[in-house]
């Protein structure tokens, strides 16, 4: 009886040395998001976290949040020393999502209980729609064009090269022929005949109820990104809001952050 009592003693001492060692590992963290532009719906995105303490060490630190699926770890954080982890997230849906809690935990030491700890810090995350597949491009709104002016023999694209000229001042210098300007002493730069393309502006109606909107969303959203890799001008128009058409990745981010906040009022 008496070796059985004690043992209970050093069982108890145990629970009681790793509550109060996994409270201090905890007590002094401070964790700032750093959120990315956006994020896919269902997708999982990379979201970092940056993670300080002013004094000691803390030790097998789990990260999560409130909203979103997946979690970070942290294997050591030292006083003075920031870390950043990061955690591959899913977001559930489109829209823009409020993080409103962090929340922290431990085993540390002895892996009986995980204790945790709760930090309040409201941010918004933009997650665009599901990707998925999508149907025939609509009617272009009109002709082909060439380059930025439709003149169809327009020297700055990709398409074939039709000739060499001096590189004047403040261009890019990406389009040096290096071997040609070296032989003659100066700066030349390959000119290129820019390939025809075509503008295309994608409609979503204001009243699309429901799961109608959520397709819609998934499928402008695709259809987009197939337009601009083809080297088309994409713009779009929906819940009243109207984005030129326009190329590059800039703006197709533009496009998905607008179809991200459609339908949702005064939170978009």
């Amino acid at each position: 009886p008496f070796v059985k009592k004690q043992f209970h003693y050093v069982i108890l001492g145990i629970i009681v040395l790793s509550g109060v060692l996994s409270e201090r590992v905890l007590a002094d963290l401070r964790v700032k998001r750093l959120l990315p532009e956006g994020a896919w719906a269902t997708e999982p995105f990379a979201l970092r976290y940056e993670i300080t303490r002013t004094k000691g060490r803390a030790f097998a630190v789990k990260i999560s949040d409130s909203a979103l699926s997946g979690w970070a770890w942290v294997p050591t954080i030292e006083a003075g020393k920031p870390v950043i982890a990061r955690a591959d997230m899913t977001a559930p849906q489109r829209g823009p999502l409020e993080l409103s809690e962090i929340r922290l935990s431990t085993a540390y030491p002895f892996g009986l209980f995980e204790k945790t700890r709760s930090l309040h810090q409201i941010e918004t995350l933009l997650v665009w729609p599901r990707r998925g597949f999508t149907c025939e491009p609509p009617r272009a709104d009109f002709g082909l064009q060439t380059g930025e002016h439709g003149n169809q023999k327009h020297r700055d694209g990709s398409g074939d090269v039709q000739g060499l000229r001096e590189l004047g001042d403040l261009e890019d210098a990406r389009g040096v022929h290096w071997k040609k300007s070296a032989a003659v002493g100066q700066l030349l730069k390959v000119e290129r005949e820019r390939e025809d393309r075509q503008q295309y502006t994608l409609r979503i109606e204001s009243d699309t109820p429901g799961e109608a909107l959520e397709r819609a969303c998934e499928e402008t959203a695709a259809l987009t990104h197939q337009l601009l890799s083809a080297g088309n001008d994409v713009g779009l128009i929906a819940g009243g809001r109207a984005l030129r058409a326009s190329s590059g990745a800039a703006h197709e981010r533009r496009i998905l952050s607008a179809l991200a906040l459609l339908g949702f009022g005064d939170r978009a």
